[in-house]
């Protein structure tokens, strides 16, 4: 009776999971996974022939399945309940593969070549070093510290959770982003000033001491790419800065880009080096979402990221400065490569978003995909071009108080041709901002010098040519009779 009763309660599982997979509707965007699902392949006899149809085909089905997300959130509670109930006090779970010791002593950078921001070679007494490994301390005694999916460590529990990416790069990385540098200095001359910012991520300074052998040393590779900058390209040390503001929310704990205060701090840092007025957060408005999860649910898979959302908490300025906003949108494939450009439109450079909305990153221009001009009341005379990642985005805003105008160009749309257009629009500062991932990727600084070089790709369909007009026939055509 036992038997019977188990075959027909595992046939009627089955047979609701045929029912459910089969004809309820599919799912077209994972909101956890923060992307568009596979689509259905379109059919033809070649691709049938070739296998790439069924290939294509088997993905669709098992990649839009129904409630995808219900079940993804299903599988995080199940792993979220069994870590807390079978992992014993500070274990870590490892779920990516291994990344080799950091190293644990990084090289100091020569003073010079910081253009008076150097770094101290023993910083382990200063009251801002305590801090931060008084922050370290307490989260690497209280909570557990987890290796979850794609190299991602979550430390923490409930509302103090933060997830980290571990960073594999070594000592010797990063040097063609110093050189791309370099290049645009010496092709655009004595006239345009070049600063470089490397934008350490959240890793480096708040990962407990169990699990530092999964992630390298940020600071190495950020002293090998200044060392091999040109003395006269300014690199603008944010390191030092954010570490100073460590036990600050300076990083997002839900997301991966760092906060909107981390970027604060980074401009002000930026605005010393290149000599211009900079204002404190007296003469801005703060804003908050609340119950932010940013991307690392997503990327992690673990329930707690999500049962640990935050205030995002931007500023835009106040009234004493104004300033006007054009966009160039570019249109992408799902490849993310440009096929096609709106011509100049006027728009907000803050975008407002609800409560709960997972896009709050996206407050600053709406995210990557356009070119952006500020022009504002400011007038030094000074113009600036930052060449970004997504974190760069939350820097503009801090300086409208310090340029007369400011172009943003993300590196994977920019369309122009980077001297003709810094000559057009009178440029007169470069600020390459690129979080530590980008700044090691050889690809990424690769498109930089491109940019040097490319013509302009307009996207337009070409205007069809001119027919010549044909002579006067004088002769009767023959019939077909």
């Amino acid at each position: 009776m036992g038997k019977k009763i188990y075959i027909i309660m595992v046939t009627a599982l089955f047979a609701a999971f045929v029912i459910v997979f089969n004809t309820f509707p599919r799912s077209t965007v994972s909101e956890v996974e923060k992307r568009e699902l596979a689509k259905f392949p379109e059919f033809s006899f070649q691709n049938l022939r070739s296998g790439a149809f069924t290939k294509e085909l088997s993905a669709w089905f098992s990649d839009s399945e129904p409630f995808r997300d219900h079940f993804i959130n299903l599988s995080m509670n199940i792993k979220d309940w069994m870590r807390m109930n079978f992992s014993k006090e500070n274990a870590i779970t490892f779920h990516a593969p291994d990344a080799a010791p950091i190293d644990t002593e990084a090289p100091d950078i020569n003073a010079s070549e910081l253009q008076n921001d150097s770094i101290p070679a023993k910083t382990k007494d200063t009251v801002e070093n305590r801090k931060v490994e008084e922050y370290r301390n307490k989260l690497t005694a209280e909570e557990n510290a987890k290796i979850a999916h794609a190299g991602i460590i979550i430390i923490g529990s409930g509302n103090n959770t933060r997830a980290l990416m571990a960073y594999a790069g070594d000592s010797t990385g990063g040097v063609r982003f110093a050189e791309a540098a370099n290049l645009y200095k010496r092709k655009l001359g004595k006239k345009v000033n070049v600063y470089l910012m490397v934008i350490p991520t959240s890793i480096e300074f708040y990962c407990p001491d169990a699990a530092k052998s999964r992630t390298k040393s940020q600071r190495a590779t950020i002293n090998n790419i200044f060392a091999h900058l040109s003395d006269s390209v300014k690199a603008v040390d944010v390191y030092t800065t954010l570490g100073r503001h460590a036990s600050e929310d300076i990083y997002l704990r839900t997301d991966h880009h760092w906060s909107p205060l981390g970027a604060y701090y980074a401009a002000k840092k930026f605005a010393q080096v290149a000599d211009v007025p900079f204002k404190d957060t007296t003469s801005y408005i703060r804003k908050v979402v609340k119950r932010y999860v940013g991307s690392m649910y997503g990327y992690s898979k673990d329930i707690s990221v999500k049962k640990a959302p935050e205030d995002f908490i931007y500023w835009e300025p106040d009234s004493t400065v104004s300033y006007t906003t054009t966009y160039i949108n570019y249109t992408i494939d799902e490849n993310y490569k440009v096929t096609g450009e709106s011509g100049p439109v006027k728009g907000n450079y803050f975008y407002h978003y609800k409560d709960g909305s997972g896009s709050a990153y996206c407050t600053f221009m709406g995210g990557d995909t356009k070119l952006t001009k500020v022009q504002t009341s400011t007038k030094n005379h000074r113009r600036l071009i930052i060449i970004k990642d997504s974190f760069g985005n939350a820097l503009p805003g801090y300086l409208f108080f310090s340029f007369e105008e400011i172009h943003v160009i993300d590196y994977r749309y920019f369309s122009f041709n980077m001297v003709q257009y810094v000559k057009e629009n009178k440029i007169t500062d470069i600020l390459f901002a690129n979080n530590i991932f980008s700044a090691y990727s050889n690809s990424i600084t690769r498109r930089y010098s491109k940019f040097l070089t490319q013509d302009h790709a307009t996207f337009y369909p070409p205007k069809p040519k001119p027919q010549p007009k044909q002579e006067e026939q004088t002769e009767t055509a023959p019939s077909n009779n």
